[in-house]
């Protein structure tokens, strides 16, 4: 049997038993495979990587190594819940690594959206192989690959999983959730008790914020996206939307337009706000948004993101438009 391919008869994970029934038959796997050998494992704090984590922490404890790189294109509050989940409550062996000024130095002046995503990724696989090779006895390396990443692209997860590894640095691969579908990963990771707020974490693009600070990358105006999209979450939570929107988040493009504040002309970005439903990502409609709830975005950010005087909606389902704006 292709251990790259589904079986027909395979059940769809749905309840919490058959995630317990998964979680204990993936962890006998993993002992099986790993033995008393070390694991190295890139955490996003996506979904995926997550629920990897969370796996390999149970089935060899210490033998699992997680590297997390702060590359400043995260959103507001993600490299701190990483940090609480996995090294505090789930005792895991983090190494927590602050690239932030290493990755906006390389994107500076960067405005071409395909080579933004490749200074990422190519600066991403730098960190992490240098942090592999501070580590003796590794050799396997974990990896958040999902089922459609297999049928997508042959089991290559670019931007979120490590693949172009330098051959140095030759790990044998620890796949437990490839089979998965996403909601199904989701249900895993409940089952396994990582927090809500991360099973149930929105897509989030291999570059992060880096596609949503249209252009060239500043760091005044990336500030900006990660407030303005702080703000937009959480008054989605408040309204009972963060579970009914596929996808929702903010965009800061690289123009400015004038406005007036405390009485003052300013001269500032706008903020996008784009809110969209899809099931399969291949086509998407744009989420109506009650106005009150509009107003009240407006409201916050205007007043509360520095540089920004303006609140858009983009109204463009998919097509004519993609997803994100780059």
């Amino acid at each position: 049997m292709d251990p790259n391919h589904r079986p027909e008869t395979m059940e769809r994970i749905t309840t919490k038993a058959q995630a317990d029934a998964f979680i204990a038959e993936q962890i006998k796997a993993l002992k099986d495979q790993i033995g008393d050998n070390k694991v190295l494992l890139a955490l996003s704090g996506g979904v995926d990587s997550s629920v990897v984590a969370a796996l390999l922490i149970r089935a060899i404890g210490k033998n699992l190594t997680c590297v997390h790189v702060n590359h400043g294109l995260l959103r507001k509050g993600e490299p701190e819940q990483v940090i609480k989940v996995f090294r505090e409550q789930l005792g895991a062996n983090l190494i927590y690594v602050d690239a932030v000024d290493r990755f906006l130095n390389r994107l500076a002046g960067v405005s071409d959206p395909e080579q933004k995503r490749k200074i990422i990724g190519d600066e991403f696989i730098k960190v992490f192989a240098e942090e592999a090779r501070k580590l003796d006895g590794i050799k396997f390396l974990g990896q958040g690959t999902i089922y459609p990443d297999i049928l997508e692209s042959k089991g290559i997860k670019s931007h979120h999983n490590v693949g172009g590894l330098p051959e140095d640095l030759n790990f044998e691969l620890v796949e437990p959730v490839k089979l998965l579908f996403k909601d199904e990963v989701r249900v895993v990771g409940a089952a396994l008790g990582l927090p809500e707020s991360m099973v149930q974490r929105q897509p989030f693009p291999g570059p992060g914020l880096g596609v949503r600070c249209v252009g060239a990358i500043t760091r005044d105006r990336l500030e900006a996206v990660r407030e303005s999209d702080a703000i937009l979450r959480e008054e989605f939570a408040k309204a009972g939307l963060a579970g009914k929107v596929w996808q929702y988040f903010t965009i800061v493009p690289d123009f400015r337009s004038t406005g007036i504040t405390d009485g003052k002309r300013t001269y500032d970005w706008p903020v996008v706000i784009r809110a969209i439903n899809t099931k399969d990502a291949i086509a998407a409609t744009v989420e109506e948004l009650p106005w009150d709830l509009m107003k009240k975005l407006t409201q916050r950010i205007t007043t509360e993101v520095k540089g920004v005087n303006r609140v858009l909606m983009d109204l463009t389902p998919k097509p004519s438009a993609t997803i994100e704006w780059e």
